[in-house]
C-alpha cells in the first residue's frame, strides 16, 4: 500500500514525468518483430538521417514509423516553446515497440479443418532529445 494521500501520490508521480518530446502510435497493424527491424536501424541517429533511412527502407513498418517520427518532430517544435527545439538538433533518444492485442481469424483448410491466423498489432513509441 502506498503512503500518503491520493493527491500527494499523483503529485509525486507527475513530478517524475518525462519531459522529452515524443509520439506514440497505438494498435499499428504491424508485428513487434517487424517493427523492431526498422526501429533498430534508426535508434540513436539524428532526425534527418533517420528520415532518409525510413524513406528508402522497403519494409511496410518504415512508412508507419516515418509518419510517427514526423509527428514527434512537430510535437517538439510546437508543444515545447520554452525549450525552443530545432529539428536539426534533435536525435532519436528512445524508440521501441510494445505488443498490442492480437486479432484472431480463421482460415478454412482441407477436410473441414480450420487454421488460426493471428493478426498482430503493436504500440510504437519514439522519444526525441536535443544534442
Amino acid at each position: 500500500m502506498a503512503k500518503g494521500h491520493r493527491s500527494q501520490i499523483k503529485r509525486e508521480r507527475n513530478a517524475n514525468k518525462d519531459t522529452r518530446p515524443s509520439a506514440k502510435v497505438s494498435y499499428a497493424r504491424v508485428s513487434v518483430t517487424k517493427a523492431c527491424f526498422v526501429l533498430d536501424a534508426i535508434r540513436g541517429k539524428d532526425v534527418q538521417t533517420a528520415l532518409a533511412i525510413l524513406a528508402y527502407n522497403p519494409r511496410y513498418a518504415s512508412s508507419v514509423i516515418e509518419k510517427l517520427l514526423k509527428s514527434a518532430i512537430a510535437n517538439a517544435e510546437n508543444n515545447y516553446p520554452e525549450k525552443n527545439y530545432k529539428a536539426e538538433n534533435l536525435y532519436i533518444a528512445e524508440c521501441y515497440a510494445n505488443k498490442g492485442p492480437t486479432m484472431k481469424r480463421i482460415q478454412p483448410r482441407a477436410q473441414g479443418r480450420a487454421y488460426r491466423i493471428e493478426k498482430r498489432t503493436s504500440h510504437i513509441t519514439i522519444v526525441l532529445d536535443e544534442r
